[in-house]
């Protein structure tokens, strides 16, 4: 490979990969060590296709659910089930895996722009900017990113466009769907609220159990489904419809609790 090889986006692979082994080997005791990942159905990782992949899945912390997302999916190709051990996985990342972030996010501060040459697409969000609420054209720039980054490999996207849970899906993914007609796989996580902050860049808990359950892809009737039942069926694939949020007492909350922390010792 040339050492001056860039992708679509003008980014150099050279520099990407050695980004994405820096932060891959800083990041992979979030997972491992301080934090346990439970991962199921990394076989359906090695199934896909090499290009137009959309993943959507719930959204818990800004970069944390990002960097899990890349060590399962290099782990799953070199051969790893169920699991990120032996990191070698990330001496040859694949190198065609996108993110999509909101683009005041990706340009606030340094790391956050570092974090945007290993893959984000960034994007303007129509309907907030800077903690307020808006209504704005989407640009078409946008679009065409997304479609740039389909063509060229795989597209991560949260479909919420908030790290907030159950709230609603966002009518842009089921348009991404409906017009570019990529494979979608869901991913439901979970455990990374309860281990990082916010932005997930620093273990607020240790000894946490995190989850990554990766799911069949989706059958899509790309002609006939309309936006409403697409928004629809993701929101019940990521499991974040209303229907799965329970009001309960603080005895059965602290009973939840006592469980996870059972599996918590198990996995440590």
């Amino acid at each position: 490979m040339p050492i001056f090889k860039r992708n679509p986006f003008g980014h150099i692979l050279f520099i990407k990969r050695w980004l994405i082994r820096f932060f891959g080997v800083v990041s992979h005791g979030r997972y491992r060590r301080f934090n346990k990942l439970q991962i199921e159905g990394s076989e359906i990782i090695r199934n896909l296709p090499e290009t137009n992949v959309l993943f959507v899945s719930n959204h818990q912390t800004y970069f944390a659910d990002v960097a899990a997302m890349l060590h399962v999916f290099n782990a799953s190709l070199k051969g790893r089930v169920d699991t990120i051990k032996n990191i070698g996985y990330i001496w040859n990342p694949k190198l065609n895996i996108y993110y999509i972030a909101a683009s005041e996010t990706m340009k606030a501060g340094l790391l956050p722009k570092i974090f945007a040459y290993v893959g984000s697409i960034s994007i303007e969000r129509t309907w907030r900017s800077k903690g307020q609420d808006i209504k704005r054209q989407v640009k078409m720039s946008d679009i065409s990113n997304i479609k740039k980054a389909l063509d060229d490999g795989w597209v991560i996207t949260f479909p919420q466009g908030t790290t907030t849970p159950f709230k609603p899906i966002r009518r842009g993914t089921a348009h991404i769907i409906k017009t570019y007609k990529p494979i979608v796989v869901p991913i439901v996580i979970d455990g990374f609220r309860r281990s990082f902050d916010k932005k997930g860049l620093i273990i607020k808990k240790r000894d946490v159990l995190q989850s990554m359950v990766i799911k069949e892809p989706m059958k899509i009737d790309y002609e006939n489904e309309s936006f409403e039942e697409i928004v629809k069926r993701i929101q019940f694939e990521i499991e974040q419809d209303p229907s799965f949020l329970k009001v309960i007492s603080p005895e059965e909350y602290k009973l939840q609790e006592d469980e996870l922390n059972k599996k918590r010792e198990f996995w440590s």
